[in-house]
């Protein structure tokens, strides 16, 4: 069996699993609720791999490996921000916003503050930053389709979209938790196993460790360049400032929240979310790092992110590379997929609760028509960063990651922790907070995505727009504090109400006063 039938076997598999578990997910969701957060009843455990399903992206799988075969030891900051992320958004957010009862950020962005104008500000930036997610899981996919298969790279976009179509608008929220769950595990399988293999042959040939000479002994040593770029410090700094402060700002991440039972339940799903994150980034750079002995050139055409899937036809050729290819290219798709169904059912429920549905209406009432509206707006969710993705990108799949973590960061970031902190952010210190935020940090991005990093020459321009969160988070908060305090008439009149909802434990909101016995 060739690798491009192999190939084409696990990906038939992994779409076909996937599937299969949506239609499981689809019996069980028939409520708006169902659709939106899974009827806010996922156990700690199950919501923690689901997590870890739908965090574990192209940028995780591919990415990674591909910075630290290009570019150094430096790009292992990137695992360790996004694992580092996650105790962050325990500490400061993840328990109040469960308990702030909102289905989406736009949500709690209203009920917090109380204002519409917050509300469609938000809207607009869970969809700019839903979008930029999910380029690059349509990129990975035809990327890890031609790679391994040669077909065309377009191939493997459209099977992710069809695929997370089919289960996103069949099931929802519901649907997808029983899919991200599978594909955690799924995917720990596919690059822990292959990984334990091709280390175990490289010791048993006695290969030299990686070849540092052709760039310099710096590869192996970290913050010695970030990537051969300007000014190495901040952008390592600046790089682990946006992964360790956006991922609390990652609409299809706080999704997540809504799902658990209670805030205690949420609390625990974040502890068991940073022992999964960490077990899966004990492999990924491994493939990096043999790529160097084994690859220290790529063949014509192929890009970085690519080393992964390339490796185990040059350590094992024949029937086991073959087969280590296969699994790789599967595991490869159940990050794609996974990725973005969280990310389209995130994207879908902004779309559908505050366009169609305030476009469309409700005549009908009830759930039916919501759901109706929810899966036109998956449609949407899903065609637009598609057809995006056809256009030709500069930068890698982590790079492109990092940036939309960059404007999450520097966005929801501010909102979240003021929010749920402080009690004198006001509605003009919100706003002023997200769109200085977001018109800074969005416009870094899309100077790099659109030219690449050194489109607007070398010093520190290029250093700050490539990694912007050093400067647009520091700002965004400045801006929401000093307009606060320069407008406390706009603080909401509920304020006090709303902070009590955020910290105070489930059991003491619902429990009966003392009945009296005499």
């Amino acid at each position: 069996m060739s690798i491009a039938h192999a190939g084409v076997l696990a990906i038939a598999i992994v779409c076909g699993v996937t599937l299969v578990a949506g239609a499981l997910g689809l019996k069980l969701s028939r409520t708006t609720s169902d659709f939106y957060v899974a009827g806010r009843s996922v156990s700690a455990g199950w919501n923690a791999s689901a997590i870890g399903g739908e965090y574990l992206s192209a940028a995780s799988f591919l990415g990674i490996a591909g910075l630290v075969y290009a570019l150094g030891a430096d790009m292992l900051w990137f695992p360790v921000g996004y694992t580092v992320g996650y105790v962050v958004l325990l500490v400061l957010v993840a328990a109040p916003l469960r308990r702030s009862g909102a289905y989406t950020l736009p949500d709690f962005a209203e009920a917090r503050l109380e204002s519409r104008r917050v509300r469609a500000l938000a809207s607009l930036l869970v969809i700019g930053i839903g979008w930029l997610y999910l380029l690059p899981q349509f990129q990975g996919a035809g990327l890890a389709l031609s790679t391994v298969t040669g077909a065309p790279p377009a191939l493997g976009s459209l099977i992710v979209a069809v695929v997370v179509l089919a289960n996103v608008t069949a099931g929802g929220m519901r649907s997808i938790t029983l899919v991200q769950a599978m594909q955690y595990w799924l995917k720990l399988t596919a690059i822990s196993i292959p990984a334990f293999v091709l280390l175990a042959m490289w010791w048993q040939s006695g290969a030299a460790t990686p070849d540092v000479t052709a760039d310099g002994a710096d590869w192996a040593q970290a913050l010695s360049g970030f990537g051969g770029r300007e000014h190495p410090v901040y952008a390592t700094y600046s790089t682990i400032l946006a992964l360790c402060f956006g991922t609390m700002g990652l609409p299809h991440v706080l999704v997540r929240f809504y799902t658990n039972p209670d805030g205690r339940a949420a609390r625990r799903t974040t502890l068991v979310v940073v022992g999964l994150l960490a077990l899966f980034y004990l492999f990924t750079p491994v493939y990096g790092v043999l790529g160097r002995v084994y690859l220290p050139t790529l063949p014509d055409g192929a890009r970085a992110d690519s080393v992964t899937l390339l490796l185990p036809s040059v350590i094992a050729p024949g029937l086991l590379g073959t087969v280590l290819s296969a699994v790789l290219a599967g595991g490869a798709f159940a990050a794609f997929l996974s990725t973005a169904s969280g990310l389209t059912i995130s994207v879908a429920g902004v779309i559908d609760q505050d366009f169609l549905a305030r476009t469309i209406g409700r005549r009908a009432g009830g759930d039916v028509p919501r759901i109706r509206t929810f899966r036109l707006a998956a449609v949407v969710a899903v065609v637009v960063p598609y057809a995006a993705s056809w256009l030709a990108v500069n930068t890698s799949l982590a790079d492109t990651v990092g940036l939309a973590f960059a404007v999450a960061a520097s966005t929801f970031c501010p909102l979240l922790v003021l929010g749920v902190w402080w009690r004198h952010l006001s509605v003009a210190g919100a706003t002023a907070g997200l769109v200085t935020g977001g018109v800074l940090a969005l416009t870094a991005t899309t100077i790099t995505v659109l030219g690449g990093p050194g489109s607007v020459g070398g010093g520190w321009l290029g250093a700050l727009l490539a990694q912007p969160a050093a400067w647009t988070v520091p700002t965004a908060f400045l801006v929401a504090v000093l307009v606060s305090y320069a407008t406390p008439g706009s603080v909401p009149v509920g304020t006090s109400r709303a902070m009590v909802r955020l910290h105070a434990p489930e059991d003491l909101r619902t429990a009966e006063p003392p009945r009296r016995t005499d």
